[in-house]
């Protein structure tokens, strides 16, 4: 649990399947960089398969990113940025549930908040049966317990559904 007056550290995920993945996970980490006090610390890149996508959905590149909020920032003023971020990289309104979509930042967890919002739930509700966040989150804070769960990402790696197509990408794109 961080000191009184330390920032507390939140993580974010990424996903792309739409135009050119790689650059703009990349990309999005640099906007990412902004709205940390400290360096974003970054998982490696995974392809993952769909899941609850429209059928014939391409496949996702996914990642995690760990960022120690600024000053005065609360978890809602942060998914309003990442929303932001999401529409200047060409997120446009849903038009069907899960569509593809060039970039897709969702809060996973601030710090031990907790949050049940229509316009945030922490940690994110799916988060935890996700393996293509738990993989890149394992590497960024494998004992990290998320709020309202006993076990840690470690743990609940092991028991999440598997998925054939989940593969690391490339681990040093996104340090360069």
């Amino acid at each position: 649990m961080p000191s009184p007056g330390e920032p507390v550290e939140a993580f974010v995920a990424l996903g792309s399947n739409l135009g050119d993945p790689p650059d703009l996970i990349r990309k999005a980490m640099g906007h990412l960089d902004a709205l940390s006090v400290s360096p974003v610390r970054r998982s490696s890149l995974w392809w993952s398969t769909p899941v609850d996508c429209p059928p014939g959905s391409p496949v996702f590149l996914n990642a995690v990113a760990a960022l120690r909020p600024r000053n005065g920032e609360t978890p809602e003023s942060l998914l309003a940025r990442l929303q932001d971020i999401e529409r200047e990289f060409g997120r446009r309104p849903k038009q069907v549930r899960n569509e593809a979509r060039p970039l897709d930042l969702d809060l996973i967890a601030w710090g031990h908040e907790k949050r049940s919002a229509p316009s945030l739930i922490l940690p994110h509700p799916r988060a935890h049966q996700r393996r293509f966040v738990l993989e890149p989150l394992a590497e960024l804070a494998p004992d990290l317990i998320l709020p309202g769960h006993r076990s840690s990402v470690r743990d609940l790696l092991r028991t999440a559904p598997p998925d054939s197509a989940l593969r690391r990408w490339d681990a040093e794109m996104l340090r360069r």
